[in-house]
């Protein structure tokens, strides 16, 4: 077992999972990525470790998932170690070109990933969804803050809503941007953190495409082109400032235990969408710059 021949630790301090991360070396040098979650998450954690290893199968450009059991802290899984730097921090100061190129690689990774299927009793998406959609517009009507323009999201959800219909559904990741992604040591695009993973309408994946925008532009827009090569549908847009409306509307109430500064973050970004979708009057946002010839032409 790897976790018997752990001889040192390293905590690792980011991240919203609440786990404990480690970088841990064992007895032959090798380095590994050590997680320890609460014991009562040990059922969802062991579907997770399934999981991943399905998608590590897939030969998707991921840690590697080695080991599952029950320590004296709680449920454990054992990684293999990305020895790289973490992708927003390198991307950030590339060039146009080379965030369009990375924003390929993430969409087309993704796309590979929604390979896995939904599992075969899972409910119907529009039934779930709308009463997602539900939970969180009564959030925001009984928070005590409102944003100072919050109405266009919820027209454009009533209006669009009848999109959910007949999606189909997927494995997803349910985390997917750039903040869980990483560049390794040959210059490759990793993905990490599977802690939220889920099944869905695989589309539903880019709505964390928010956190990616206001610097990276262009990788945004290479994952959505990588993602349906260069084929976008008119329909995919439609859905996805769905997507983006509702969590705007519940990342209002979800910030202010947090505090100050996370509802500034949140009353910002919504003043993002709303600037990227003209206060949700047209279904194409004006950060989407498709690089679609110059790619075609490098093939």
């Amino acid at each position: 077992m790897l976790i018997d021949t752990i001889i040192h630790r390293q905590p690792i301090e980011k991240g919203w999972s609440g786990d404990k991360t480690y970088r841990v070396t064992v007895s032959d040098g090798t380095k590994y990525l050590l997680r320890i979650c609460p014991l009562e998450k040990s059922e969802r954690r062991k579907r997770q470790f399934e999981k991943m290893k399905e998608v590590y199968a897939l030969g998707i450009p991921m840690p590697k998932p080695f080991e599952i059991g029950i320590c004296d802290d709680g449920a454990y899984t054992i990684e293999s170690f990305i020895d790289g730097v973490d992708a927003e921090e390198y991307i950030n100061g590339s060039s146009f070109e080379k965030q369009y190129s990375y924003g390929l690689d993430a969409g087309r990774i993704l796309a590979r990933m929604h390979t896995i299927p939904a599992p075969p009793d899972a409910e119907r998406w529009d039934v779930r969804f709308n009463a997602k959609i539900d939970r969180k517009m009564e959030m925001y009507e009984k928070c005590e803050l409102k944003y100072d323009n919050g109405q266009p999201f919820i027209d454009y959800i009533a209006e669009n809503r009848k999109y959910l219909t007949d999606r189909p559904q997927t494995y997803q990741h349910g985390d997917y941007h750039i903040g869980n992604m990483m560049i390794d040591k040959n210059g490759a695009l990793n993905i990490i953190d599977f802690d939220r993973d889920d099944h869905g309408d695989p589309w539903e994946e880019f709505n964390r495409i928010v956190w990616c925008v206001p610097n990276m532009p262009y990788f945004a827009s290479g994952m959505v082109d990588g993602y349906f090569d260069f084929a976008v549908p008119a329909e995919f847009w439609k859905l996805l400032a769905i997507y983006i409306c509702s969590n705007t509307l519940s990342s209002l109430p979800w910030a202010i235990p947090f505090g100050e500064k996370e509802i500034a973050t949140m009353k910002n970004q919504a003043n993002d969408v709303l600037k990227w979708y003209d206060n949700m009057t047209k279904d194409v946002p004006n950060w989407y710059i498709s690089l679609e010839r110059n790619e075609k032409n490098d093939r």
